[in-house]
């Protein structure tokens, strides 16, 4: 009999752990696909990486973002300020274009990006440093 009794009790914790384990396998799946769409998905660039960009012609829309404004890096598309970006969205190119975004120092800038990527745009691309580590650098101002 205690046989017995002990096969029922192995038998329903099979039972409980078979059912478990998928549970588990699901909540922490689960888990893990929030935390990735909640990565924030932008580039960031150097001076140097940017000045080669713009050498190079390639094809970006270069956005100051800081406030106030500022003297532009040359080659700059718009002036849109980071706290008023998403107000300005008819001022940007398509989702999927190429956008670098520059502040003074590179928090605005970074803040912008943020949002943007929120937005859904897939291609953007944030300036470290800003306009003072390019003026360090030694390149040039419109």
């Amino acid at each position: 009999y205690t046989a017995y009794l002990k096969e029922k009790v192995v038998n329903k914790m099979k039972i409980r752990i078979l059912f478990f384990i998928p549970l588990f396998l699901f909540f922490i799946y689960g888990c893990a696909q929030n935390n990735a769409d909640a990565e924030i998905k932008y580039k960031d660039i150097t001076s140097e990486e940017l000045n080669q960009m713009l050498d190079s012609r390639e094809d970006l829309f270069l956005v100051d973002v800081h406030i106030p404004e500022q003297q532009h890096i040359k080659g700059t598309d718009a002036f849109i300020p980071y706290n008023e970006i998403e107000s300005n969205l008819g001022s940007l190119p398509d989702k999927n274009a190429k956008i670098v975004l520059y502040c003074r120092s590179g928090s605005m800038s970074m803040e912008a990006s943020e949002t943007l990527v929120k937005l859904g745009y897939k291609n953007v691309y944030n300036h470290l440093g800003g306009a003072n580590d390019w003026k360090l650098k030694g390149f040039g101002f419109e």
